[in-house]
C-alpha cells in the first residue's frame, strides 16, 4: 500500500504538464480562429470592383458588425458632391427602411438631354428589426448613374451607427502609397467607358453581382480552410501526446 501511495503523486505530476500543453495549444488555436475571422470582416466597403465611366452600375455596400456587444442599426452613405449622381435607386433590403435625401445643385448637370437641378446627396438605411448583429454583415445595393467621365474614382463617406449609440465614421481618404487609414471611406473605382453607357450598365450589374458573390465565397472558403487546418493541428498534437504517453507506459 505504501508503494502505491508513493507512486500516485508521480503519475499525477506526469499528467499535469501534458494537460497544460494541450490547453495552451487549444488557446492558441482559438486565438488563430479569431485572427482568421477578423480580416474577412474589415471595414464598410464598396464590393463592386469597378464601374465604367459615363455608365450606370449597381454598387454594393458591405457593412460588417465589428462589435461583440452591439448591433448596427443605421447606415448613412453620403454621395459625392463633386460628381453628383442624378439617378440613385436603392434596392429594398428586408428588415431595413431606406430614405433618400436630395440637395439642390449649385451647378445643374445634364443627363440624356435634360437639365437636373437637384440630385441625391445621402442614402440612409435604418433597421426596423434587430439590425446587423455581432458576427454578421449585410449588403446594401444601389443602382447609380450617370457615372462621371472625368474621374477615376468616387468616394462615398459613410457613418455606421450601433444600438449603443456608438458611431463609426468611415470618412478618411486613402492615399496612394500610404498605409490604409483606420476608418477608410468606401471607394468605387471607375474604368474606361464601354459602349453607350446603358449597355455597359447591364453588363456591369452582372459583373458586380458575380464579383460580390466571388468575394463572399472567397472569404468563407479562407475561413473554413483556416479553421480546418487548426482542428487538424490540434488532433495531431493530441495524437502525439497520446502516443508519447503509451510509449512512456
Amino acid at each position: 500500500m505504501s508503494e502505491i501511495s508513493k507512486s500516485a503523486p508521480s503519475v499525477k505530476s506526469a499528467k499535469s504538464p501534458r494537460v497544460s500543453r494541450l490547453a495552451l495549444v487549444g488557446g492558441v488555436a482559438a486565438g488563430s480562429v479569431l485572427l482568421l475571422a477578423g480580416p474577412a470582416f474589415a471595414h464598410v466597403s464598396v464590393q463592386s470592383q469597378s464601374a465604367p465611366k459615363g455608365g450606370f452600375a449597381t454598387v454594393n455596400f458591405k457593412v460588417p458588425n465589428e462589435r461583440d456587444d452591439a448591433s448596427t442599426v443605421k447606415l448613412e452613405v453620403n454621395l459625392p458632391t463633386d460628381h453628383p449622381l442624378a439617378s440613385v435607386m436603392p434596392q429594398p433590403v428586408p428588415g431595413w427602411k431606406v430614405s433618400v435625401t436630395k440637395t439642390k445643385l449649385a451647378k445643374p448637370i445634364e443627363m440624356e438631354g435634360e437639365k437636373i437641378n437637384e440630385a441625391p446627396s445621402k442614402i440612409t438605411w435604418t433597421a426596423d428589426g434587430k439590425g446587423i448583429e455581432p458576427g454578421q454583415f449585410q449588403q446594401f445595393p444601389l443602382s447609380v448613374g450617370q457615372l462621371p467621365e472625368n474621374a477615376d474614382q468616387l468616394v462615398f463617406k459613410a457613418l455606421q451607427t450601433y444600438d449603443n449609440k456608438d458611431v463609426v465614421r468611415w470618412i478618411e481618404p486613402t492615399k496612394e502609397g500610404a498605409p490604409e487609414p483606420e476608418n477608410p471611406a468606401p471607394v468605387l473605382h471607375l474604368t474606361a467607358a464601354e459602349g453607350d453607357g446603358h449597355g455597359a450598365a447591364a453588363g456591369d450589374d452582372a459583373k458586380t453581382t458575380a464579383a460580390a458573390a466571388e468575394t463572399s465565397a472567397s472569404d468563407t472558403t479562407a475561413r473554413v480552410l483556416g479553421v480546418v487546418g487548426i482542428v487538424v493541428g490540434i488532433i495531431g498534437v493530441g495524437f502525439g501526446v497520446f502516443a508519447g504517453r503509451r510509449r512512456s507506459a
